[in-house]
């Protein structure tokens, strides 16, 4: 069950746990506001970063400030982000929850195509675990439905390899409501991740599900703000009022908005890993939410 305001005593050092938790399936709590590991990579999530140590630096630094929720996925570099976790990381620490994807392959920077095949994914899995460095992944989730792949062969093969404990939770990425009630049915399916922020909630209907289901609403690009955030916006004028940046309330907005949201804002540098952390501590009043959601119709 989600659970935002029983989270423990947060330390002067770790401001991300002042976001509450979420358990993962009922059982596995985490920190609402996590970190994405995409943008550890180069170009187009292509390739190596051009600073590894820096990117090395980002991740044991978010573990310092409280986050215990790290997303990635075989894809990104690829498989560039998962080594990096493992080599800034590994052994991990007893409550970090280190989630990844298979699913989409990459030709070439900035290229994502979809490839479903159950012998595809579990060759992806396997390759995540040796990557990683663990023996069982916490949250694996499917990229894409892969359109030319019956959604049972799919989802089947993430089931036998949760039977072999090899995954621990399945999720979803980039679906509809309609979509995720038909996985539903086949599987348990703990996480849902879609494109969703202040200026883009076109996944409205899909969070509106997983918050009556229980289900945990990973929103990926969450700190864009477009227009919201133009001098005299009504962003800006928020993130005056609290003495923070647009980006800032952006994160605390999507907190506010439902307990099963999990955020994972990701960058590749440090200031601005610290900036968002803060985001935890904002507190916004009924008003200012409701004045920002009104901003943007979605």
């Amino acid at each position: 069950m989600p659970d935002s305001s029983a989270a423990p005593a947060v330390h002067a050092g770790r401001p991300v746990g002042a976001a509450g938790t979420f358990a993962l399936g009922g059982r596995l709590p985490v920190n609402r506001l996590g970190y994405g590991a995409m943008q550890l990579t180069g170009p187009g999530v292509w390739g190596e970063p051009k600073d590894p140590d820096e990117a090395v630096r980002v991740l044991r630094r978010a573990v310092e400030l409280g986050v215990n929720f790290i997303d990635t996925a075989d894809s990104y570099g690829p498989f560039v982000s998962e080594r990096l976790i493992r080599k800034a990381l590994h052994p991990y620490p007893d409550d970090l929850v280190v989630a990844t994807k298979g699913g989409l392959t990459r030709p070439g920077p900035d290229d994502w195509r979809p490839v479903g095949r159950p012998e595809y994914l579990r060759q992806q899995c396997e390759l995540s675990l040796r990557h990683l460095g663990l023996e069982r992944i916490d949250l694996y989730q499917l990229h894409r439905i892969d359109e030319k792949v019956p959604v049972a062969d799919q989802l089947g093969e993430l089931s036998l390899l949760q039977q072999e404990g090899k995954i621990r939770f399945i999720g979803l990425s980039e679906v509809s409501v309609a979509q995720l009630e038909e996985a539903r049915k086949l599987v348990d399916v703990v996480s849902v991740q879609n494109l969703y922020n202040l200026s883009d909630r076109s996944a409205e209907s899909v969070l509106e599900y997983a918050e009556q289901e229980d289900v945990a609403f990973i929103p990926w690009f969450p700190i864009a703000t477009g227009e919201l955030a133009r001098p005299g916006g009504p962003l800006e004028t928020a993130a005056h009022q609290h003495g923070a940046t647009p980006s800032q309330l952006a994160l605390a907005w999507l907190l506010r908005r439902s307990p099963v949201m999990l955020p994972i804002p990701g960058t590749s540098r440090l200031t601005h890993l610290e900036e968002n952390a803060q985001a935890a501590r904002i507190e916004l009043t009924d008003a200012e939410f409701e004045e920002l959601a009104a901003a943007v119709q979605p």
